[in-house]
């Protein structure tokens, strides 16, 4: 089976800066990816060409074996690193929406998950608190049968207490056949669920292994390695 995701000499400049530098990457179907690097180390720009929202100065990035577009965007469910939903609207309104916009979209698991954390429908987003607000966001996203989750640092704005259970929410329901690509800084938070790392430095990926892999050959773990590997 042809990989979900492909890019090929991928590059990426801002003026004279070089954001992406000629990435060459496959990531399978069925996979947990974490996507980690430093900041400023090209995760978002590499994110956002993804989704169709930035263009490669050269090379390409296939989806599903087709360039970001449109019909791209009906099979990659995205988890911006910033939350997008306005404030005036209430929780059962956001999850309307993305019914009515996405034919992929499982009621039933939006309701489960609001329930389970305990969010009523019927409140506005404005009256939430930062990190029900995002919450809420994973919750719309995840609620996507699509091919692609890209879940850009999904844990950041969430108290420690919640993390295990977001977590939870992400591992329990995406559609297995798919695969999940999460951007984070908090590597000791999501190492125990990842299949797959990708180091990116510098917008070069200067590794890409199992987690298991690493934590067999390197005796050590995933969140240890890369402290080791960015400290030089």
């Amino acid at each position: 089976m042809a990989p979900i995701v492909q890019c090929m000499g991928l590059t990426k400049t801002y003026g004279g800066k070089v954001a992406l530098n000629q990435i060459n990457l496959s990531l399978e179907r069925g996979r947990i990816i974490g996507l980690l690097g430093p900041n400023g180390s090209g995760k978002t720009t590499l994110i956002k060409i993804m989704n169709g929202l930035l263009g490669p100065t050269a090379g390409a990035v296939y989806i599903n074996g087709q360039k970001p577009g449109i019909e791209t965007k009906y099979r990659v469910s995205y988890l911006p690193e910033r939350t997008y939903l306005h404030p005036g609207m209430k929780v059962i309104e956001m999850v309307q929406y993305f019914q009515d916009f996405y034919p992929d979209f499982r009621l039933d698991r939006a309701y489960d998950m609001l329930n389970r954390l305990q969010i009523p429908p019927a409140e506005r987003l404005k009256n939430l608190s930062k990190g029900t607000r995002e919450k809420v966001q994973l919750i719309l996203v995840m609620s996507r049968d699509a091919d692609l989750y890209i879940l850009d640092e999904p844990i950041a704005g969430v108290d420690p207490a919640s993390r295990d259970y977001i977590l939870h929410t992400i591992v329990s329901n995406y559609n297995r056949n798919a695969t999940i690509l999460l951007s984070t800084h908090l590597i000791s938070d999501v190492e125990n669920i990842l299949d797959e790392v990708v180091f990116i430095r510098y917008g070069n990926i200067i590794l890409q292994a199992g987690a298991e892999q690493i934590r067999r050959n390197e005796h050590k773990s995933v969140d240890r390695f890369f402290r080791e590997v960015f400290a030089c």
